[in-house]
């Protein structure tokens, strides 16, 4: 399994190198789940409606957690790769180094929740309410944001290559050194990218991309 994994670094390393610190980061998880325990999503609502909060480092994928409210959790450095979890109540959760490629959090509440240096590759946020969120060095490349709420959101150094976030409430955002390389910010609002990495095949706002 790690021997797949640098495989797969050496390959964005020759084909993107400036974000090579995201493809060491995916060795590092890659190499951390191996003794990662399973959950259930009867053990982990049991656990959370009896007081726990701590969930570090547990194993959720592809789980089915539609609509639960777990506001306040910690679920750093935990897997929910491909979990289900639109409408989900995780507003001022920790997040930070989770994994959430391909997870559906269309929709839900994610205000003020640490996202630093999470894994949301390919991941469905469409109208989810990231108000105040960290997403800080966050790897949200190709993720769908689209209509969602940004607002006082920081991602800086961010990896937004290919996200859309096209209707998106962006109104002071931070996307100091983020890369918007591809990126679908078309009707955006409030959107302030002095600070951000654009390319030509950026989509602004107004629709133009840069000349």
């Amino acid at each position: 399994m790690v021997k797949g994994a640098v495989g797969f670094v050496r390959t964005i390393a020759l084909t993107k190198p400036h974000t090579s610190k995201f493809a060491l980061s995916d060795l590092r998880f890659k190499v951390r789940i191996v003794g990662m325990q399973r959950m259930t999503v009867q053990a982990l609502l049991t656990e959370y409606q009896n007081g726990r909060r701590d969930f570090r480092e547990v194993d959720l994928s592809q789980v089915d957690l539609f609509e639960c409210n777990l506001q306040d959790i910690d679920l750093r450095g935990s897997d929910l790769s491909k979990a289900y979890l639109p409408y989900a109540n995780l507003s001022r959760a920790n997040l930070q180094n989770a994994q959430l490629q391909d997870a559906e959090l269309s929709h839900a509440r994610l205000q003020m929740t640490n996202f630093v240096n999470a894994k949301l590759q390919r991941t469905r946020l469409l109208r989810a309410d990231l108000a105040y969120a960290q997403l800080e060095e966050a790897d949200l490349s190709t993720a769908n944001l689209r209509s969602a709420n940004l607002r006082s959101a920081s991602l800086k150094r961010s990896n937004l290559v290919g996200a859309d976030l096209s209707n998106t409430n962006l109104a002071e955002a931070q996307f100091d050194g983020a890369d918007l390389g591809q990126c679908n910010l078309f009707r955006a609002q409030s959107a302030n990218l002095d600070r951000a990495l654009v390319d030509e095949s950026t989509i602004y706002p107004d629709g133009h991309r840069e000349r």
